[in-house]
């Protein structure tokens, strides 16, 4: 990269500090025949202990790596300058993409943000990202979002030697499995959600306010996004032909499938009943407007009576009929409240009023 002119350099901003990589690696670990190995290892020792015995893998864990830090990773494992870009940049549809001899998969992870209501809350699904990238003797797992850990699924996969003894796309599917088993737990979730708002909406004295149902379904489409487009690198993963994923790993994968093709019908599901309740909100809206309207018509047609008449007799004609009787006055109000009164029964019978 060319440096700046003298001219065009920034005096103040001193020389460019680079953070060590494993300020980003969360966990690494080397494990032989299903093993974890004792010790700690940098990434590069724990990838030379592994072809050094000829067996075995290596699972290196980042946390929201710079792009330093995912250049030292690439340089060790061999991965393509473009997967280090998406790695450090994120913000990547799902997707599942083959470098010669490396599987790389993108999933984006959702959490459910605990509210009291929809009508206070601000957020209610967050979202992340975990990439993974494989190699025949390693594993490189990238997170970006606070909710994405995956420690938990290390220390089960770490309890299950026949599983680990797979090699690293055990740990592919270990982490596909993990981030499709949250998105269950995230629909069930927002069913609650969903089924409240529509209970609110249906109830005759119950007044939901729009904005509140739009939110919801800005929720439900976000989620749509990040969970939809993982359906085709899942099915990828199940195909035979050109697999490298091996036989007894492809199978586990076709249950990921399953329980994410679940997923995405439920939140089909919720997409519609929230379109349904957006119309019925609508018409409950125009109802109530219709209502307002013929009880302020109601209004305006009683005090249309005594205006009406009051503005004929104001008009100073001094040859007018009944101006100069006696009990003129005592008459005309007479009529005016009868007839009011008068519109006011009908219009009460007819649930105007």
């Amino acid at each position: 990269m060319p440096s700046l002119p003298a001219q065009g350099r920034d005096k103040s901003a001193g020389p460019r500090i680079r953070i060590p990589t494993a300020r980003a690696v969360v966990d690494c670990g080397v494990y032989v025949d299903g093993i974890r190995l004792p010790g700690k290892y940098t990434h590069q020792a724990a990838l030379a202990e592994v072809r050094r015995r000829g067996r075995g893998f290596v699972w290196v864990g980042l946390l929201a790596p710079d792009e330093g830090q995912m250049e030292s990773v690439a340089e060790t494992f061999g991965l393509h300058e473009l997967m280090v870009e998406d790695a450090v940049h994120a913000h990547q549809r799902p997707k599942l993409e083959r470098y010669d001899d490396i599987l790389f998969l993108v999933l984006r992870t959702v959490n459910y943000v605990p509210h009291d209501s929809v009508a206070t809350a601000s957020e209610i699904v967050e979202t992340g990202e975990i990439m993974a990238f494989v190699g025949a003797d390693y594993v490189v797992t990238v997170r970006h979002g606070d909710h994405s850990g995956l420690a938990n699924v290390r220390r089960s996969l770490e309890e299950n030697q026949e599983r680990l003894v797979l090699g690293p796309y055990a740990v592919l599917h270990a982490v596909a499995d993990h981030v499709v088993d949250t998105y269950l737990e995230v629909t069930q979730a927002i069913e609650h959600d969903v089924d409240g708002m529509e209970e609110a909406v249906f109830s005759p004295r119950n007044t939901v306010a729009v904005e509140h149902i739009y939110l919801l379904k800005r929720e439900i489409v976000e989620l749509r996004k990040s969970v939809n487009p993982l359906s085709n690198p899942l099915l990828r993963l199940t195909q035979s032909p050109g697999n490298p994923v091996p036989k007894e790993v492809r199978r586990y994968f076709r249950d990921v499938l399953d329980h994410h093709t679940t997923v995405a019908e439920r939140i089909a599901e919720y997409d519609e009943v929230l379109s349904s309740l957006v119309d019925a909100a609508l018409a409950k809206i125009a109802v109530q407007q219709n209502t307002d309207m013929r009880k302020i018509s109601a209004w305006v047609a009683i005090a249309a009576v005594p205006t009406m008449i009051a503005g004929i007799y104001g008009m100073n004609f001094d040859n007018m009929p009944e101006l100069h009787w006696q009990y003129g006055y005592h008459l005309v109000v007479a009529f005016i409240v009868s007839v009011t009164v008068g519109l006011f029964v009908t219009f009460r019978r007819n649930n105007w009023l």
